[in-house]
């Protein structure tokens, strides 16, 4: 189609051309298009192939050094080596009774067979000393000790036990898996594609074009694929948890669909403002492109420093989640810009509606007339808001870190049904005894330490809180003393843990020797203090993070600040919200979630996720603000334009990012469900209650002095990038 020059629309004035690093990445992007492609194509097949020819295992180690817990199974292993290693609990339930000549006949063939696997240490059997059975006959447990911690019992190993097990079925008897031995690496649940699947139908309804949603769709995969993969070889020298790929692989499907978005958007403005996309690549590159940067950089920093915790599987979950991230951030960076170029003008081609690309800058728009609505009653929305917020987070009083025993797995599991069976039967405190260990003075007289013993059994079995003590040993060498105590309420009741303090506090200090409580359940309670202890450091470290990143970017004090403020508004908010639901019960069954307590590494992995994000809503929206505060010197009016030229954005990367945090509800793994909650409602009040109510509220009473700077602490600062308006300074 062709048109005359005297009826051609004149030719939009063409912004200068950005200079950044960014922009001139972007620039050979486009001049190395295809090679960027195939190199990206190389390194995710070599990634995926270095993964399965040298990747790890994924294992979940609570192991916390310096703890009670921790010298209680260095005392195992120096004095009792045959039991130091974590148990596998076969429950077996037959109508017909456990003695019966068949059934009978049938376990012990098994137990033997077990007994004889490979990293057996011992077998408790159910038909000698020590047996454990129910009152009735039908219920009986038989217990595997390793040679080892959950976290080094080979697979294979465990597996050989379950296969002797299961012939017991042959009699008609129901035989169910639990213990720490029995947490074994589970797989993709489906709700990786539930999520991407609603991503789609979020980028078609965003963009109306299928180039346009398929272009964040593809980068974010590429990402994921090369992050995965790096993740799973960095796990063949390091523990990282069951859950820390399933995490992993969720923010980094969400957020890298999400940075994508806001790139592709301010391409799509580019395009539509008359510029050819070799000028459009690079100015979104510089713009957007930045705020991705920013924020990217600062969900990886705060991830990492989740090493300065000193607790080897919360710092891994946080290496899996970084990798990830920083594989998104590079696909955002190179290979989004070299697809963008591959479809030139083409973007909007294929549409499934009008072609419709809200700037929002103008004065007639919702948004603008939104906010302007805002500033000029600023302070009954920033009330309202806040009182919201902290309504939402008030629930966070009473957090209760911990983590889940059986209890919260899965109906119909059979971790939850050997669970079940044994609390029924037996007593809840069974599905994870404590144990306690003694250590005597060299030279003590065996008699003596047998006294010893006896005397701390019955101090135990009258405290509160104990249901009994099935079992006391002293070493044969006499030195040492071993005793099995189950709790009255479950490894996850708060009763639990008050017995296990009460244990360390008041009963072992009064018996004879050194005295400490170990066992899955102690450990797990042991890292629970430790997390708890350090939460305030982590959290002041990262806010300190996005302060000074925010200073360098803005150079303004107020900025910074606030969005302090309101990052813990948000993220409080959404911990209100998971306490409620994962800890009180409440909506569960429409969750479908078993209340327990909140995951004790849970908070600060959010935290750390949560802050970056929410950086990127952040710089995306005030970078706006400041390019129009910079044009018109006009604080209120930069504010409602630049909301609304980046509300529609804003609230489309963030429906994506809540659809594909929520559908992670469908996993099986509770901490899984957890986190994708939290992060879901977390991004939904940021994206909402926080950028749109409440920014427009605090910038219309702050005015200019938003903007403001002491002079000394702008020569301070290291220089800002390229275009970076000069600050107001006083």
């Amino acid at each position: 189609m062709t048109s005359s020059a005297t009826t051609a629309p004149p030719r939009p004035t063409r912004p200068p051309a950005p200079r950044s690093l960014l922009a001139r990445l972007a620039r050979g992007s486009i001049r190395h298009r295809w090679r960027v492609i195939v190199g990206w194509v190389l390194l995710v097949v070599l990634a995926v192939g270095g993964n399965r020819l040298a990747g790890g295992t994924f294992v979940n180690d609570l192991a916390v050094s310096g703890t009670d817990s921790q010298a209680a199974y260095d005392a195992m292993q120096a004095r009792f080596p045959q039991l130091s290693g974590d148990p596998l609990q076969i429950v077996l339930q037959a109508d017909q009774g456990v003695t019966d000549p068949a059934v009978r006949t049938a376990v012990e063939a098994a137990v033997a067979a077990i007994a004889a696997g490979p990293d057996v240490s011992v077998v408790q059997s159910p038909y000698g000393p020590g047996a454990t059975v129910s009152e009735d006959g039908r219920t009986a447990i038989v217990t595997v000790v390793f040679d080892e911690r959950a976290k080094d019992i080979p697979a294979e190993s465990i597996e050989v036990a379950k296969t002797a097990a299961e012939a017991i079925r042959d009699t008609g008897v129901q035989v169910e898996f639990g213990g720490p031995a029995a947490a074994v690496e589970t797989g993709p649940s489906g709700s990786e594609a539930v999520g991407l699947l609603a991503a789609v139908v979020v980028l078609l309804l965003v963009f109306g074009s299928l180039y346009a949603m398929v272009v964040p769709l593809v980068t974010a995969l590429f990402a994921l694929g090369l992050g995965i993969s790096v993740v799973g070889i960095v796990s063949a020298g390091t523990s990282i948890g069951t859950a820390g790929p399933v995490v992993a692989a969720m923010i980094g499907l969400g957020v890298g669909i999400g940075y994508a978005l806001l790139i592709v958007t301010r391409h799509r403005e580019g395009l539509l403002d008359g510029l050819t996309p070799s000028e459009s690549i690079p100015l979104a590159l510089s713009t957007a492109g930045r705020s991705v940067l920013v924020a990217g950089s600062t969900v990886i920093v705060a991830l990492l420093s989740l090493f300065l915790i000193g607790i080897p599987f919360v710092s891994a979950l946080g290496l899996a989640s970084a990798v990830t991230v920083a594989a998104t951030v590079l696909a955002a960076l190179t290979l989004l810009p070299a697809l963008l170029a591959v479809l030139g003008g083409n973007l909007d081609r294929f549409r499934v509606r009008p072609l419709r690309l809200d700037h929002g800058a103008g004065h007639d728009g919702g948004w603008h007339r939104w906010t302007r609505r805002i500033q000029r009653r600023p302070w009954p929305y920033l009330t309202a808001a806040t009182i919201v917020l902290l309504i939402l987070a008030s629930p966070v009083l009473s957090i209760r870190l911990g983590t889940g025993d059986g209890g919260t797995a899965p109906e119909g599991s059979t971790v939850r049904t050997s669970y079940d069976l044994v609390a029924d039967e037996f007593g809840p405190g069974w599905t994870g005894p404590l144990v306690i260990t003694t250590e005597y003075d060299a030279g003590t007289p065996r008699d003596q330490a047998q006294a010893g013993l006896d005397a701390l059994r019955a101090d135990l079995e009258s405290t509160p809180g104990v249901a009994s003590v099935p079992t006391a040993r002293l070493s044969e060498a006499g030195d040492a003393a071993m005793l099995s105590v189950i709790a009255v309420g479950s490894p996850q009741d708060s009763s639990t843990e008050e017995l296990v303090h009460r244990v360390r506090d008041s009963v072992l200090p009064r018996a004879d020797g050194v005295g400490h409580v170990g066992g899955a359940t102690a450990t797990s309670i042991d890292l629970a203090d430790r997390l708890g202890e350090r939460m305030v450091w982590f959290v002041g470290f990262v806010i300190g993070l996005s302060f000074l990143l925010l200073l360098v970017e803005f150079r303004s004090v107020f900025i910074p600040l606030k969005a302090a403020v309101m990052n813990l508004l948000s993220v409080g908010a959404a911990y209100g919200v998971v306490v409620a639901v994962f800890q009180w019960g409440w909506l569960s069954g429409v969750f479908g979630v078993q209340p327990g307590p909140i995951e004790s590494f849970a908070p600060m992995m959010l935290f750390a996720v949560l802050f970056g994000l929410s950086m990127d809503y952040e710089v995306f929206l005030l970078s706006r603000v400041r390019e129009e505060y910079t044009r018109t010197d006009d604080a209120g009016r930069s504010v409602a334009d630049g909301i609304a030229a980046t509300a529609r954005v804003i609230t489309a990367a963030a429906s994506v990012m809540v659809v594909v945090f929520a559908s992670f509800l469908l996993n099986d793994q509770r901490v899984v469900n957890l986190f994708g909650f939290g992060l879901a409602v977390a991004i939904a009040i940021d994206a909402t209650l926080v950028r749109l109510v409440l920014v427009p509220a605090v910038m219309a009473v702050a005015g200019r002095r938003a903007w403001w700077i002491p002079r000394w602490l702008d020569r301070l600062l290291p220089a800002a990038h390229t275009g970076q308006p000069t600050a107001h300074t006083g």
